[in-house]
C-alpha cells in the first residue's frame, strides 16, 4: 500500500500518526539508525509460510524469530521465511521488504512479538525503504487485531 492509502486508512479512522522520512535503507538495523530510532522500537514486518500459507510476524527489529517458539504458540507443523519470489506479487504497491505490518490489507495473519506490545509507540516501514510511519501501539492493534505471542529474541 503507498503511502497515501495507509494514511487515508489511519485518517478514516481517526488515527494520529506522524510520517518520518529518513535517507534510504534495507535492514532494520539501517532503518533505525537512519530515522535516529533505537532499533527495538522499529517493527519489521517478516513473511513467513506457516503450514503452507502466507503470514507476517512483526516483532522487534533488533530481534529474531526464535522457530520453535511460534511454532509452539500456533500448534504448527512446518514455519519457514518465505523468500522475495514467494511474496514479491503479494505486495505490488510496496517496494520489495517494505511492507508495513498491515496484513489485514492483504489477507494475511499478523502475528505480532509480545515484546512490541509493551511500548506505547509502534515504527514501521510505509511501503518503501524511506519512509516510516510512527503511530501508538494501541491503535495498531485495534486496526490490525494481531495474534500476540512471544516468539522472539533479541538478537
Amino acid at each position: 500500500m503507498p503511502l497515501n492509502n495507509l494514511t487515508s486508512y489511519l485518517d478514516k479512522n481517526n488515527v494520529k500518526y506522524l510520517i518520518i522520512k529518513h535517507s534510504p535503507a534495507y535492514t532494520a538495523h539501517e532503518t533505525a539508525e537512519s530515522a535516529n530510532i533505537l532499533g527495538k522500537e522499529l517493527a519489521k514486518t517478516v513473511i513467513l509460510i506457516i503450514d503452507g500459507k502466507m503470514a507476517m510476524a512483526v516483532l522487534p527489529g533488533s530481534y529474531h524469530i526464535d522457530f520453535r517458539l511460534l511454532g509452539e504458540a500456533l500448534g504448527a507443523t512446518r514455519i519457514s521465511l518465505a523468500t522475495e519470489d514467494d511474496f514479491i506479487n503479494l505486495f505490488p504497491d510496496c517496494e520489495t521488504g517494505a511492507m508495513p505490518p498491515f496484513g489485514n490489507f492483504y489477507d494475511m495473519d499478523v502475528y505480532v512479538a509480545k515484546s512490541l506490545t509493551e511500548d506505547k509507540e509502534i515504527f514501521f516501514n510505509a511501503g518503501s525503504h524511506s519512509e516510516l510511519i510512527k503511530m501508538a501501539y494501541e491503535d495498531f492493534q485495534k486496526l490490525v487485531k494481531p495474534k500476540i505471542f512471544k516468539f522472539s529474541e533479541i538478537n
